[in-house]
């Protein structure tokens, strides 16, 4: 049995990480300032050059670095090729204009301040890649991704983000020519052979293999074990890429590009969401804790003239790029500000060039106190110029022409339904037949097997669960549709949605009488009883079948269903039994809408022993 000591030894490490954020990330947020300078300077505060409370900064480093992996599973879930080739102008346009140029430029400089062609080369690159985790928190923190220059701005990021593939690639080509002494051609051939059968595993597995294995899973009803596995397929697939010497990224961003069509797209997502979180603090932390001041005062004017050259460059260039793309000169800014830091793979290539002879370790440790600081002042200039913009916004409301389509197509539903049963298959029919494509969560499998016949975008998931709710498109909603048949998953649903989602109109499907008031308390915008309206239907054909005139039958079934509503309003206001209700046992009985012209009549003994009748 461990001793309690063992136990104990890994606590501090945990509470110093979790008291750092706690403190700093609030105290930010209150000076409107990102959450991620605040987990930045809680690393600087607690690493090594600050108080240094935390002994082995490596290995945080190391842990940190799946929150990298874990977002680029989440990008690659949220592409599709379809949604790739509508952006291609943006992506593969800017997204290639931007890094090329940058890297040229960043490169020439280095190059003049004496590194060697290779290091420039990978210092440029390095530099010109963006921090994908930051510019993605303070756009999601200002609710503009889905403007036209959020998606401009997502654009370039997906394009470097791909990069990073091809430039993990190059960096052992480049190094070839000295380790050619040292590697056979056989050795080498063998390597690449094994990274294109590693890539090629992940790509069958993914395209074949995960959806029936999620469905399987799926079946057993079992939360976690959806959990588990979702870790297991990232972590899974970023171990094998890193195993034959690329990167963990690289596996995690197939893994979720080749979920990416999945029915249980959104469920992942909002499983991974909290771990992706979680890890990415880290990750700014560790990064705050990397940055060494020792070095810092000892080349500080260097880096005092290189950080605002590399933050006042990037941000001009991208400015001016985005201009000539067709965005105003406004966007462009507020683009090339989110932009401007070095990105989290700078912390990735420089080791692995470094560790490839392609550049010293004197030339890597003021590229990566570079990027640190770069990441740490990027945004502070972000937050300063979008307050200085937001006073003069009024010209931005006016329609772009140059907007980007929605990276995220199809959580661009105007109408978001939960549940695919019986109820909820006849909804989408009435929308679908108005051209409205709803998005659909249900978390049965073989209902989301049915919707694929309706072309229907149907993904497994669970209705009452917020991240689910939000990685489905519930905030860009305009209506939410509950169509479930739990009345207590119903409520909590309900909960959600007014306390989160306050623009989304709340549709509800009610069981009963009874059912139906208790919405009205919770003030949703729609409710109707499942067997009202077909029960007043079916009551019309009755009396035209046995002889009633068409209009009469159908004025009898109004004038009943304006009774009925104006009942139910009535017991809203006043109580459904008006008080009686309180009374402990009492039950809710059905009442005649009207008077009733007669007294009613038992016609067997067992039914006069129910009603009480007295036998004559």
């Amino acid at each position: 049995m461990a001793s309690t000591a063992s136990h104990v030894s890994f606590l501090p490490p945990i509470l110093t990480f979790c008291g750092a954020a706690v403190v700093a990330v609030p105290v930010f947020r209150l000076l409107g300032l990102s959450a991620v300078l605040g987990y930045l300077a809680a690393g600087v505060a607690i690493g090594p050059s600050g108080l240094s409370l935390v002994e082995d900064p490596q290995t945080i480093a190391t842990v940190a670095e799946l929150g990298v992996v874990l977002l680029l599973f989440i990008i690659g879930l949220e592409l599709k090729l379809s949604h790739l080739w509508s952006m291609k102008r943006d992506i593969f346009g800017l997204g290639f204009a931007q890094l090329t140029l940058t890297a040229v430029c960043l490169g020439g400089a280095a190059l003049a301040i004496g590194f060697s062609p290779k290091a420039s080369f990978v210092t440029g690159v390095a530099v010109a890649l963006s921090a994908t985790a930051i510019a993605l928190q303070m756009l999601g923190e200002r609710n503009d991704l889905p403007t036209p220059y959020g998606q401009r701005s997502f654009a370039i990021l997906l394009f470097q983000d791909l990069s990073v593939v091809p430039l993990l690639a190059i960096l052992p080509l480049l190094a070839s020519g000295a380790a050619a002494e040292q590697t056979s051609l056989m050795d080498r051939l063998l390597t690449v052979g094994e990274t294109l059968a590693a890539i090629a595993a992940v790509i069958l597995v993914g395209r074949y293999g995960l959806n029936p294995f999620f469905r399987v899973l799926a079946r057993s009803g079992a939360r976690e074990v959806m959990t588990a596995s979702a870790l297991l397929v990232v972590l899974g697939a970023a171990l094998l890429m890193q195993e034959v010497g690329l990167s963990m990224a690289m596996g995690a961003f197939l893994a979720g590009l080749l979920l990416a069509e999945s029915n249980f797209r959104h469920q992942l997502e909002a499983d991974i969401e909290p771990f992706r979180g979680m890890l990415l603090g880290l990750f700014f932390m560790s990064v705050g804790m990397s940055i060494d001041l020792a070095l810092v005062r000892e080349q500080w004017l260097l880096l005092a003239l290189a950080a605002p050259v590399v933050l006042l460059g990037k941000t001009l260039l991208i400015t001016v790029l985005s201009r000539l793309f067709g965005a105003r000169w406004r966007d462009g800014l507020r683009s090339g500000t989110i932009l401007c830091t070095a990105g989290e793979f700078a912390f990735v290539l420089l080791p692995v060039a470094t560790g490839l002879g392609l550049m010293t370790a004197a030339e890597a440790q003021p590229v990566t106190a570079l990027a640190a600081i770069t990441m740490l002042l990027g945004p502070i200039l972000s937050t300063v110029v979008e307050k200085v913009l937001s006073r003069h916004r009024e010209a931005e409301e006016e329609p772009d022409p140059g907007a980007v389509p929605g990276h995220e197509g199809e959580l661009e539903s105007r109408v978001l339904v939960i549940g695919f049963g019986r109820f909820g298959q006849i909804v989408n029919q009435v929308l679908l037949a108005q051209g409205i494509d709803a998005t659909v969560i249900d978390n049965d499998v073989a209902r989301i097997r049915d919707a694929g016949r309706f072309g229907l975008k149907v993904y497994y998931g669970d209705g009452t669960r917020l991240d689910v709710l939000r990685a489905a498109g519930a905030e860009k909603a305009e209506m939410i549709c509950i169509c479930i048949d739990d009345q207590d998953a119903m409520m909590k649903i309900i909960e959600i949605i007014h306390e989160n989602f306050k623009n989304a109109r709340s549709f509800v499907r009610a069981f009963d009488r009874i059912h139906a008031v208790e919405l009205m308390h919770h003030d949703v915008d729609y409710q109707i009883r499942e067997v009202f309206e077909s029960a007043i239907v079916f009551g019309r054909a009755a009396l035209e079948e046995l002889g009633t005139d068409p209009d009469t039958a159908a004025a009898t079934a109004n004038d009943v269903r304006k009774r009925d509503i104006a009942r139910l309003v009535l017991q809203k206001e006043v109580g459904t039994m008006g008080g009686a209700e309180l009374v402990v046992g009492a039950k809710i009985t059905p009442e005649p809408l009207k008077a009733p012209t007669g007294k009613a009549k038992a016609l067997s003994p067992e039914t006069r022993d129910i009603l009480g009748e007295e036998v004559l």
